[in-house]
């Protein structure tokens, strides 16, 4: 009955939050702008629930965001498809030696940047030295570190590991070929993908219009606006105002009561959302006191209240599309059980429990309501949590980066198609590891992983460091969250990748 009663208020305090949540938002919210006209124009307007980066240089991209929507913009060698193939781009072809060590690649005939220069191997030998010297993810990073990049001719590039890596081909895709002597990306980024930046206005808009010379099937539309609204309670509202054509991440409860000319698709978001620890703030640095958060969630209940059902359960850090390196046994590494929660907490020195704050951005409306539900659930067992809501922005630069938090729900997706994207970040010296997180097995084990040559060998040990995740407890993992996708019925095209991203290719109006 207390079990219950406490869902109860949960759904209560979900229901707030979806009704009360005001500001953030610098637009309107569609009450004074007007009804889309997408269809005769050739261009939609879409609502994104946060700001791209500050800088736009591809090397520096920070948030998955940003990185989904300059999707469109850049392009490697090679891109991964719908299906998670590696399929050529701005190279024509590519083969790979015998030995694994040594990777060829064609430059494409007719390829030009957005600024009207045409793409050369010296623009590629540029992009992948810079990608390697400033990159911001450290596997990628490491990947390019020791490999030696050549051109024997004009049309040739030549890649040479110094042994094989079963995951090269998707650290190459990473590598977003740019002009070698343009200055502002951060800025005003030029790549060679189906669209073309346009212009920005910080917390308004975001435009982009179609690549006239892209080599490959061009782009329908000619113009796609994005619209940011960090306050949810406003994307919904211009949507049902009907000053939006399409929005995608949207929250189960924000698909309801829709306007009959728009539809709704659903897929998984491809990431992992958690309640992320700090693991060198007490009481979570003391790992029984993690384990007994685990066995105080009830997963499936978060999952019911939040998003009726929808998504997938994770127990580590790793989702389930990722089906390579993904273990299904993981799920049921703790099972609901307050009681034992209870036990375990009084054993580690809390038997009345203790208080945290779980910080969480205010953007993002699922995460908000998971924390809400979650924070009903471990009154159950003696412990209080407290929500902070702040601005994407703040969460970015004091949780993120400035790792002064205690506790956060938040979803962590893979910058590309390797094991390292998800689980590199866990090592105790990576840069992102923003849960100091420090495990000497861990990082052994991983080590062994990232140098292993042979692809079965590697796959194995990356699911152990998945286990030894779950096993110490290094957060409370709980789902991949369902992608809800609302969009007009005459848009057609849409594409789910297994990847972060958003293909604004493939779509064009009936």
């Amino acid at each position: 009955m207390k079990r219950i009663l406490s869902l109860v208020l949960a759904l209560a305090m979900v229901c707030a939050v979806l009704t009360a949540c005001g500001g953030g938002s610098k637009g309107d919210g569609g009450q004074n702008g007007t009804k889309s006209t997408g269809k005769e124009t050739n261009s939609i307007t879409v609502g994104i629930p946060q700001d791209l980066d500050s800088s736009l240089d591809p090397y520096q991209l920070t948030a998955a965001g940003t990185r989904e929507v300059l999707f469109n913009v850049f392009e490697g060698l090679v891109k991964p498809n719908a299906s998670g193939e590696f399929v050529d781009a701005v190279a024509s072809e590519h083969s790979i030696s015998e030995d694994g060590l040594t990777y060829t690649f064609t430059l494409r005939d007719g390829v030009v940047f957005h600024n009207g220069k045409t793409v050369t191997t010296e623009d590629v030998l540029y992009s992948f030295k810079t990608c390697a010297a400033t990159s911001v993810e450290d596997s990628l990073k490491a990947a390019l570190s020791d490999v030696t990049v050549t051109a024997p001719d004009d049309k040739t590039i030549q890649i040479v590991l110094p042994k094989p890596s079963v995951e090269f081909l998707s650290y190459v895709s990473s590598v977003y070929i740019v002009p070698n002597d343009y200055k502002d990306q951060a800025t005003k980024p030029v790549g060679t993908g189906p669209f073309k930046y346009v212009s920005r206005s910080v917390q308004e808009n975001v435009i982009l219009e179609k690549n006239a010379d892209y080599y490959g099937t061009p782009a329908s539309l000619d113009k796609v606006t994005l619209r940011v609204f960090e306050d949810t309670t406003a994307m919904v509202t211009a949507l049902r105002a009907g000053t939006l054509d399409l929005c995608f991440r949207l929250a189960v409860e924000n698909t309801k009561k829709l306007p009959e000319n728009l539809t709704v698709l659903e897929g998984t978001q491809n990431l992992v959302q958690a309640l992320y620890l700090n693991n060198a703030h007490a009481p979570f640095d003391n790992e029984d006191v993690r384990k007994a958060l685990c066995y105080a969630i009830d997963v499936q209940a978060v999952m019911d209240m939040v998003d009726d059902g929808h998504g997938q359960r994770v127990g580590s850090a790793m989702y389930p599309n990722f089906e390579k390196y993904y273990d299904p046994s993981l799920e049921n590494t703790y099972s609901y059980d307050p009681e034992k929660a209870k036990q375990m907490l009084a054993d580690a020195g809390y038997p009345n429990g203790f208080s945290f704050t779980i910080t969480a951005p205010a953007n993002y409306t699922t995460h908000v309501n998971t924390a809400t539900v979650i924070l009903e659930q471990l009154k159950e067992v003696g412990v209080t949590a407290n929500i902070k809501e702040i601005e994407w922005s703040t969460w970015i630069s004091d949780v993120y980066l400035g790792r002064n938090y205690e506790a956060t729900v938040i979803g962590f997706d893979a910058a590309n198609l390797t094991a390292a994207a998800m689980l590199e970040r866990y090592t105790s010296t990576a840069d992102k590891n923003m849960f100091n997180y420090k495990n000497e097995e861990y990082d052994k084990t991983y080590a062994a992983a990232a140098a292993a040559t042979d692809d079965a060998e590697a796959t194995a040990l990356y699911k152990q460091c998945e286990k030894i995740l779950a096993d110490t407890a290094a957060n409370v993992y709980l789902m991949d969250l369902p992608l809800f996708v609302a969009i007009d019925k005459d848009l057609t095209g849409y594409q789910f990748y297994p990847l972060y991203v958003q293909d604004l290719s493939t779509l064009s109006w009936k």
